[in-house]
């Protein structure tokens, strides 16, 4: 092996010294202990600096949060009360808030969450905090603050508790037998999740009462429902208190909607002039749905037409008969009606009906041959010897403003409204449910089941209600492939059915439990 050798020029001597020298100058020694340290303001090593100097002084090491076990939400001073997942971003910035006054005079750096039990009512957050100290010098501490979590009830659940405590009610009414358009009203209500601000809500007779902790709420539910069904609203209030101090004063209002009193399946007669500015329709119709207007059919024409509230609280009319007057009867013949002609001014027709001419019996009369003509707007759905429900006009004592004044000629001996299928195989067949609002329930009828099951018929018969209701499968009940014994019930499909998402779902079962007992 040969040695390299670097060969200086002529002249040129080689300072070792000076190199040394340069090093001990980039080096110099901490003033406490002697220890060489790179050049800082301070002549400091970092271990005796830290003795010295505490940047995390006057930052308290255990803070205290409140925590609302009803509701789940965290207190953020002075009387603000917000939903926070543990380790989400937001309790980090309610517990920082907390330490906010406390760090005017360093840097922060980094914060973050470090695991504790979920049972602990512990809460600890590590901090990376800089300071500038003695001379200028930048010193960094990383430490750590430990949040007790402390149980308080917060305003809107003492509300709640006390069950008395509101300021302002919601009572809707509707003076109908059936509930038909309560339960399409309730399934609105959920998807739009206006449920939730009421602090109780309570069935009675005739109609619901939601009672609300502010008045602003309560306007809110009266304006979704003006936009839902047809009604009328009227508001009072009632003085509870008056500081003259402060002169501030204390009310509870009272918001009363009262809903037309129709519901679907009803036959209604019309007020002679509101039945001409509909386009000539006939008096006699059948309501085929109620939204936020009141759908219409004449079921000699096929003319259909919508009355929104304001116009009928112009002209109001009643429904002729309960759903309790339904009769069952079958079909002996049928004749389909076609290219029917309308006179002058005449309205629009529906095309998802047939006109048609029947010839009907009671099945409480086969045993006799009396039967009777109608014509109806269900020959789509009507063969020989079909089941159908109606009303019996001929034998029925209606007592009616208009109906009384009516020409006796142009009254319908029978007014079919709905095919009849069997419902014991319907429910057995039925693989979805709805969500229903949880309420206190005061003097409910026996005919409440029965008039529940009506509206889930309702809703497998009429896609176009369905649209605005939110269908769950239902896992408990196996869907049935194939039925031999099918007698053609209307089903709601599965691509029309949502799946039910539950906590344990949303948080891999142990999210619910996390800061309760």
């Amino acid at each position: 092996m040969t040695n390299m050798t670097t060969k200086l020029p002529e002249g040129q001597k080689r300072d070792i010294s000076s190199s040394f020298k340069v090093c001990f100058l980039l080096r110099s020694l901490c003033c406490t202990c002697g220890v060489p340290i790179p050049p800082n303001p301070a002549n400091m090593c970092v271990a005796c600096l830290r003795t010295q100097v505490d940047i995390s002084e006057g930052i308290p090491k255990q803070v205290t949060v409140h925590f609302c076990k009803q509701c789940e939400r965290y207190l953020q001073p002075p009387a603000t009360w917000v939903q926070c997942a543990l380790e989400s971003r937001e309790l980090l910035a309610l517990c920082l808030k907390k330490l906010k006054s406390s760090m005017t005079k360093v840097r922060l750096i980094d914060a973050g969450f470090l695991w504790t039990e979920p049972h602990s009512k512990r809460i600890k957050m590590k901090l990376t905090i800089q300071k500038e100290v003695m001379n200028g010098a930048i010193l960094q501490q990383v430490f750590v603050v430990e949040f007790v979590v402390q149980y308080q009830m917060c305003d809107d659940c003492h509300r709640v508790e006390a069950k008395d405590f509101w300021k302002a009610v919601v009572q809707v009414r509707q003076k109908t037998v059936h509930k038909k358009t309560f339960y399409y009203l309730e399934q609105l209500i959920l998807k739009h999740k206006l449920h939730q601000n009421a602090l109780n809500i309570k069935e009675i007779h005739e109609g619901i009462d939601f009672y609300y902790g502010s008045k602003q709420h309560a306007q809110k539910m009266v304006d979704f429902l003006q936009c839902t069904v047809p009604c009328r609203s009227k508001t009072s209030q009632r003085l509870i208190s008056h500081d003259i101090h402060s002169n501030t004063y204390n009310y509870k209002s009272t918001f009363s909607i009262e809903i037309v009193p129709v519901c679907k399946d009803n036959v209604v007669c019309l007020p002679p002039r509101l039945a001409q500015s509909l386009g000539n329709m006939g008096q006699i119709c059948v309501c085929i749905r109620v939204t936020s207007t009141i759908h219409l059919i004449d079921p000699r024409t096929l003319q259909i037409a919508e009355v929104d509230g304001n116009t009928y609280w112009r002209n109001p009319f009643n429904s002729l008969c309960s759903p309790r007057q339904l009769e069952e009867f079958i079909v002996m013949d049928a004749d389909v009606i076609r290219d029917q002609k309308l006179g002058a001014g005449a309205g629009m027709r529906s095309n998802k009906h047939t006109l048609a001419e029947v010839w009907v019996q009671k099945t409480s009369e086969m045993d006799s041959s009396q039967q009777y003509h109608c014509r109806t707007f269900l020959g789509h759905l009507l063969n020989i010897g079909d089941l159908v429900m109606g009303y019996d006009f001929a034998n029925s004592n209606i007592n009616d403003e208009y109906l009384n004044k009516m020409n006796p000629h142009h009254l319908p001996d029978v007014v079919l409204i709905k095919k009849s299928y069997d419902r014991s195989r319907r429910v057995k067949r039925r693989n979805w449910k709805l969500q229903e609002m949880a309420r206190d329930r005061e003097g409910m009828d026996t005919d409440d089941e029965r008039q529940y099951q009506d509206f889930l018929e309702d809703l497998e018969e009429d896609e176009a209600l369905r649209k605005n209701v939110n269908i769950y499968r239902d896992a408990s009940k196996i869907p049935v492939e194939s039925d031999t014994d099918d007698d053609g019930a209307p089903r709601i499909s599965l691509m029309e059915m949502m799946e039910e998402l539950s906590l344990a779902d949303a948080t891999g079962g142990e999210g619910a439990d996390m800061m309760t007992d």
